[in-house]
């Protein structure tokens, strides 16, 4: 890799850095390629990515992002899961590492906030944009559905008296 490429892929780690929800960093050492593939499609199908870099050119690239604390995880074989979404790549990675025992996670950021394993495991329990933005809709849609029950109701039973009413009379 000559130092044109180079400094290409510390720019472009550098935009991840800077633009990503969360990145987390883990051991990969064993995995296959299949296993590999496996992961970038789980990530890619949540939204995120999997990136593998040379240590050195990350650490170069997190020099003044707000991610710069994961730089002490940066040792071996590391690969780096991103996503915009700040809980989609912790969910993924949590997951593969529950199955597969040859990813370990070492850490993340969340911004400028430091994850260690455990803080990626409770990004990973939280629940996701998509379905936090499902959970309030359904908030705000359940009082306007019990309000158009609850109107609707007396006109029926309204309705029911006077037909009543109207049956004894006739």
């Amino acid at each position: 890799m000559d130092r044109a490429q180079k400094e290409k892929v510390v720019e472009e780690l550098g935009q991840i850095f800077e633009s990503s929800g969360v990145v987390v960093v883990a051991h990969y050492e064993g995995l296959t390629v299949a296993e590999m593939q496996n992961l970038r499609g789980q990530m890619r199908d949540a939204g995120g990515a999997v990136r593998v870099a040379k240590n050195r050119l990350a650490k170069i690239a997190l020099e003044g992002k707000p991610a710069a604390s994961i730089a002490e995880y940066l040792t071996g074989m590391t690969v780096l899961a991103y996503s915009e979404d700040p809980v989609a790549a912790a969910k993924v990675m949590d997951k593969y590492a529950k199955d597969n025992e040859k990813l370990v996670i070492l850490g993340g950021a969340m911004g400028e906030t430091a994850l260690d394993p455990a803080g990626v495991k409770a990004v990973a329990s939280m629940p996701s944009r998509e379905e936090l933005i499902a959970q309030i809709v359904s908030q705000i849609g359940a009082p306007a559905s019990n309000i158009a029950g609850a109107i609707g109701a007396p006109a029926s039973n309204i309705a029911s008296i006077l037909s009543t009413i109207e049956e004894k009379a006739a």
